[in-house]
């Protein structure tokens, strides 16, 4: 949780062990998260009985990797409440890693779009997602003394987060391999993904229910109540759970619903005094747990 009154970061810590130092690194530098949007594309992938192009995957690994953390390294940022979380101050103490790690994702997924033949056609559908994702967190006006970016507007972010995410590993892997994006069973696709990363992104709008007062930014937590919000990510995983795709065998249909139960538990028992692990390893962790459900079931 974040605290009105952090920490002087010049307090002695107690020093991490090594296990626990990799982990942050791993957690907090978006490394986890980037792993998990690769195996949600994957998992879309394996729905046609197809492994993913190994160019297309360290594409959307990288790219995902830039754009998590240019919303870390930009200077507007470092205005804002810092925060006394474990997040927080690994972020502020690693920034120049940070910025050298978001340059060179940055480079090498423009490097992997520009000599791949195969993924111009795409150029105009990745354009407006690169587009929302990057207006998400810059700065775009001024008001009250702070800078508001897109992802401010009220009641917008968790829809602008499932959208982008369900465009990015169900529409993207369907183009690719030159489904029509609008076709009944794509759009099942969509929609049930669109529902597991809408009942993501309210855990994490849970987890900044402060934050979020303080700055002025309208979620749902701050409009209905933290129990309500939790009450919306559990319709939305029940509506996910029935939109079992047509044809399926019962193998791949448990691997698709049975993640959808750990994730109504993670929503439930979701508060913001939970520990920054709760958030960024568990909750992110769901998408990676959706991933190897169905590689086990269908993708070996």
């Amino acid at each position: 949780m974040e605290l009105l009154h952090p920490e002087p970061d010049h307090l002695p810590r107690p020093p991490l062990a090594g296990w626990q130092q990799v982990l942050d690194a791993v957690l907090y530098s978006s490394v986890w998260l980037s792993l998990a949007a690769l195996g949600l594309m994957w998992a879309t992938f394996l729905f046609w009985g197809v492994h993913i192009s190994g160019r297309l995957g360290a594409l959307i690994f990288t790219a995902t990797l830039f754009l998590y953390n240019l919303d870390s390294v930009l200077p507007y940022k470092h205005g804002q409440l810092p925060g006394a979380t474990r997040r927080k101050q690994w972020i502020r103490a690693h920034r120049p890693q940070l910025l050298g790690l978001t340059l060179v994702a940055g480079a090498v997924a423009a490097g992997l779009y520009l000599t791949d033949a195969q993924l111009r056609p795409l150029t105009l559908f990745g354009g407006h997602l690169a587009v929302i994702s990057v207006l998400y967190s810059m700065p775009l006006w001024r008001r009250q003394g702070r800078w508001w970016a897109l992802r401010d507007l009220p009641l917008l972010k968790v829809f602008l987060i499932a959208y982008v995410w369900s465009a990015v590993t169900v529409w993207i892997p369907a183009l690719y391999l030159g489904r029509y994006w609008a076709s009944p069973v794509v759009l099942v696709l969509f929609a049930r993904r669109f529902l597991l990363i809408l009942a993501v992104a309210f855990v994490f709008d849970i987890r900044d229910y402060s934050k979020d007062l303080l700055t002025g930014t309208r979620t749902f937590p701050g409009l209905l109540g933290i129990r309500a919000t939790k009450w919306l990510g559990l319709a939305a995983l029940l509506a996910a759970a029935v939109l079992v795709p047509p044809g399926v065998s019962v193998a791949h249909a448990v691997a698709l619903v049975a993640p959808l139960g750990l994730m109504a538990a993670v929503t439930w028992y979701a508060e913001e005094s939970r520990p920054d692990y709760y958030f960024a390893l568990l909750t992110d962790g769901v998408m990676v747990v959706q991933f190897v459900a169905v590689w086990l079931a269908v993708g070996r």
